[in-house]
């Protein structure tokens, strides 16, 4: 029975810790900037079929809710990524997930260059110029990940960052864990400027 309550505690803290854990990174390196125009960004995940997989999928879906009503017809999503092993890019097949299964409408550009998070967010500085705020929807360490390569790569631009919708309390809430886990190891040594990414990344 100790046993039992032991490995149920574990359990608990650890899937409370995922959850703390993601939460902070959703909120890290991102402003409270205003503005009338938005860009969502959605990083693609290594694709080898010739439809969207379950990561891409997500992804998806996450920076599509990350359109706020009010701001829905000054918003464009930029789908990033580059050639998959199918001849298709990942932009290609997230874009074509958005409007034939998400059935979303609304103005869409693809970055179908880059190979790697430094790529993609160097390809679509060009496309983020104009807009008065910038959100990057990824899995939560992804998406701090290259919200920290924005900010070395152009300062400025990363002034503009926000949130996008890419946590949600309960959501992946199993795996979170695992994804803290993997979120750590991929943001060793990772700068925003001068500074390291950590768990204590400024909000």
């Amino acid at each position: 029975m100790r046993r039992r309550t032991g490995l149920a505690i574990a359990g608990a803290a650890a899937l409370a810790w995922g959850e703390w854990v993601n939460w902070r990174w959703s909120r890290a390196l991102v402003s409270s900037s205003g503005g009338s125009s938005t860009a969502v960004v959605v990083l693609g995940y290594r694709n080898p079929q010739s439809t969207a997989n379950l990561i891409n999928r997500w992804r998806v879906r996450a920076g599509i809710r990350s359109i706020t009503s009010a701001g829905a017809q000054k918003t464009c999503v930029i789908f990033s990524g580059g050639a998959t092993s199918s001849g298709l890019t990942e932009a290609r097949l997230m874009a074509d997930y958005a409007k034939s299964v998400l059935a979303f409408n609304g103005t869409v550009l693809l970055e179908d260059q880059s190979t790697t998070t430094w790529e993609n967010i160097m390809h679509v500085i060009p496309l983020l110029e104009d807009v008065d705020r910038i959100k990057i929807a990824s899995q939560p360490a992804h998406a701090l990940k290259a919200r920290a390569y924005l900010r070395r790569q152009r300062p400025d631009l990363a002034e503009r960052l926000v949130r996008a919708d890419d946590y949600r309390p309960g959501e992946w809430m199993a795996v979170k864990p695992l994804l803290a886990l993997y979120g750590l190891w991929t943001l060793r040594g990772v700068k925003a400027g001068e500074r390291k990414v950590s768990l204590w990344t400024a909000l």
